[in-house]
C-alpha cells in the first residue's frame, strides 16, 4: 500500500511539473502590443501567438469573432478589442462551420468521446456535434477535425472571461466594428416600424429565466428567433425591405438616459467605409408585429446580441434548438 502511495505521489508530481511546464510555454507566447493597438497587433502575430488587453475595456458585454480565413480570433468587450489569437480551425473535409454560435457547455478539463479521448483543455462547447473552443496545437493553418484550437494561455484567459450563452461568430470574411443606432426591432414602439407581417408570434420566457439574449434574424425566412442563454424562447415575423446580403452581428453596449448604444460587426464583404456609424434609416427597414417588439424589448440587456443574415434558418441551419448555425458542424 506505501509503495502504492508513493507511486501516486510521483505520478502526481510529474503531472505537476508536465502541466506547470505547459503553461509556462503557453504563457510565454502572449505578445504585449507596445504602442499599437490589439487590432494592429493581431495581424503581426505568429502561430501560437496571443494578445491579451482587458485594461482596455474592463466592463462590458463580449462577443469572439473567429476568423477561419486569416486563422485569428478577436475578443470584443463593451465593442472595444481586447485580445486576439492565432487558432487551427478544420481541416479540409472537416471545415469548421461558419455562423453564429452561442456557448452551451464549459469544462477545464475535457476529453473528446468522438475523437479517442483526446485532450480539449479549456473546453467551451459550440455544438453538440464536435464543435468547440479550446487549448491545442497550432502549427499555422487548419489542422482540426472542425474544432477552434487555441494557444492554452489564451484558451485558459477566454474561458476565464466567458459565459454560458455568449455569442461567438465564425466567419471567413473580414470584420469591422461599426456603431449602430437602436435597432427597431428590439425598441417598442419605435419610428420608422410598421405594417404586421404574417405569421404567429411565440414567447416562452419561461423555458430559459435568465442569461444573455441574442435575436436571430432571417430575411429569407421572414422570421426571428430570440435565444436566451442558448435556449430559444421565442420567434416571431419580422420583414425587411430592400436586398439583404451576408451577415451583420450587432451587440448591445450598454443603455443610459439617452438610450440603447449597440456596436455592429460586418460579416459580409464590403467596400473600406471610413464613416463608423450606421444611418438610423437602415433600421426602418424593418418590420415587425408590435406584441413582438415588446415582447423582445422586456428581455434585452447590455450583451444582447442582434444577427441579421440573408440565410434561411429552415434548411438545416439550426441543428437543434441551442445553436444557430449557417452550416451543418463536421466534426
Amino acid at each position: 500500500m506505501i509503495e502504492l502511495c508513493a507511486r501516486h505521489s510521483l505520478l502526481l508530481r510529474l503531472i505537476l511539473a508536465a502541466t506547470t511546464a505547459l503553461a509556462a510555454t503557453a504563457l510565454a507566447q502572449q505578445v504585449d502590443v507596445g504602442s499599437g493597438s490589439v487590432v494592429e497587433t493581431v495581424a503581426k502575430l505568429h502561430a501560437g501567438q496571443f494578445v491579451w488587453e482587458p485594461q482596455v475595456a474592463p466592463e462590458g458585454p463580449m462577443l469572439l469573432i473567429v476568423n477561419t480565413k486569416t486563422q485569428r480570433a478577436v475578443l470584443f468587450r463593451n465593442g472595444v478589442p481586447i485580445a486576439a489569437s492565432t487558432i487551427s480551425t478544420g481541416r479540409p473535409g472537416r471545415e469548421t462551420p461558419t455562423g453564429v454560435f452561442t456557448v452551451l457547455q464549459k469544462e477545464v478539463v475535457h476529453h473528446s468521446s468522438k475523437y479517442d479521448n483526446a485532450p480539449m483543455p479549456y473546453m467551451q462547447r459550440l455544438t453538440w456535434q464536435g464543435v468547440a473552443l479550446h487549448a491545442g496545437h497550432l502549427p499555422g493553418y487548419p489542422a482540426s477535425h472542425g474544432c477552434i484550437r487555441m494557444p492554452a494561455g489564451f484558451a485558459k484567459l477566454l474561458y476565464g472571461v466567458t459565459s454560458l450563452g455568449m455569442t461567438v461568430v465564425i466567419t471567413n470574411h473580414s470584420t469591422a466594428p461599426r456603431i449602430a443606432p437602436t435597432p427597431q426591432i428590439v425598441a417598442s414602439g419605435g419610428a420608422g416600424v410598421s405594417g404586421d407581417p404574417e405569421g404567429p408570434v411565440q414567447w416562452t420566457p419561461e423555458r430559459s429565466p435568465s442569461g444573455p439574449v441574442s435575436i436571430v434574424v432571417s430575411a429569407a425566412d421572414k422570421r426571428a428567433v430570440v435565444l436566451r442563454n442558448g435556449v430559444e424562447i421565442g420567434s416571431g415575423p419580422v420583414t425587411v425591405e430592400g436586398p439583404v446580403g451576408g451577415t451583420w452581428a450587432y451587440a448591445l453596449r450598454n443603455i443610459d438616459q439617452s438610450g440603447q448604444h449597440w456596436i455592429r460587426v460586418q460579416l459580409a464583404r464590403k467596400s473600406k467605409e471610413r464613416d463608423p456609424s450606421v444611418p438610423r434609416s437602415e433600421w426602418q427597414r424593418f418590420n415587425a408585429p408590435e406584441s413582438f417588439k415588446s415582447a423582445v424589448a422586456g428581455v434585452v440587456a447590455p450583451g444582447t446580441t442582434v444577427v441579421v443574415t440573408s440565410d434561411s434558418l429552415r434548411s438545416g441551419a439550426i441543428a437543434q434548438p441551442l445553436t444557430v448555425m449557417e452550416s451543418a458542424p463536421r466534426g
